[in-house]
């Protein structure tokens, strides 16, 4: 597994770098809310390190942080969050590269696959944004992906695989609820803060106005 997220995490990065997303960041840089995600994201990541309960299953964050700076930014953004969840929940720099590839790389990379085919097939409208590409496709990546990692790693010590299959589950519908609603707010307030929403793409074209007299 370590040579796998080892292998999955250079892919991922050496893309994102050849993309320089960073180009599309004005020159203020990125809105708030997305630093303020990327410093709240550790605390999901590290949540049964910090209360020491190892039947807590950590919130991912990637859904939403790849709606609002887009995937190879996201990337980019996840190393960090990678690198502060070691620090604040003390665990070995094996462990913090498996969370980021398993709830940040993986899940992150699904949702833009999901959701670039949510925009081609379904009409254009809010809420195929919001309920498709934001809640429904978060759902699908996060609990795919950790039911991915159960399988290939094996059920964790004194637990019971039915109720890690169970705890992922439920906890990628609360990601995506969260995910859902901040989106939800944002492109009812601030539509520019989601780097992946275009009225173009999301709202229905508008009918011809009335011949002029």
């Amino acid at each position: 597994m370590l040579t796998l997220d080892l292998l999955l995490t250079a892919l991922a990065s050496a893309l994102a770098l050849a993309l320089r997303p960073w180009r599309a960041v004005g020159p203020a840089g990125p809105p708030w809310p997305w630093l303020v995600w990327c410093a709240v994201m550790p605390l999901f990541w590290s949540a049964d390190h910090l209360v020491h309960v190892p039947l807590i299953q950590p919130l991912s964050g990637a859904c939403l942080l790849v709606l609002l700076a887009g995937w190879p930014l996201a990337v980019l953004a996840m190393l960090g969050v990678a690198a502060l969840s070691a620090w604040l929940g003390q665990m070995g720099w094996e462990t913090a590269l498996s969370r980021l590839v398993w709830q940040g790389l993986l899940p992150g990379t699904l949702a833009m696959g999901l959701g670039l085919a949510i925009r081609r097939w379904l009409p254009p409208q809010p809420f195929t944004y919001i309920l498709g590409r934001a809640f429904l496709v978060s759902v699908l990546s996060l609990a795919l992906t950790g039911w991915a990692h159960l399988a290939l790693t094996g059920t964790p010590p004194g637990q019971e695989t039915t109720d890690v299959m169970i705890g992922r589950w439920l906890s990628a519908w609360g990601d995506a609820f969260l995910t859902g609603m901040f989106a939800a707010i944002f492109v009812a307030l601030r539509p520019e803060w989601l780097a992946t929403w275009s009225d173009r793409l999301y709202l229905p074209p508008r009918p011809p106005g009335p011949p002029p007299s």
